[in-house]
């Protein structure tokens, strides 16, 4: 795997439905690049729900609790 996941279930399942609403919304009530914009950035949180890491995330240090057993059992 390329990746650890850093984002929790119940934070992966919040992060899908408020970008999905973002997205829909922000095209529906802003006109032109501003709504693509947004929509396109709320898309992208989307995606980190849906594959369960966070770049942001872990340039922080940020890990799941199974995670940090491990990374400490191995060392």
């Amino acid at each position: 795997m390329f990746y650890v996941k850093n984002v929790p279930v119940w934070e992966r399942i919040a992060r899908v439905i408020v970008g999905i609403a973002v997205a829909v919304l922000s095209i529906a009530f802003w006109t032109g690049a501003v709504g693509i914009i947004v929509a396109i950035a709320a898309l992208g949180i989307v995606v980190s729900g849906l594959v369960g890491f966070c770049p942001a995330c872990a340039l922080v240090g940020r890990r799941l609790q199974k995670a940090q057993i491990r990374a400490q059992a191995k060392g």
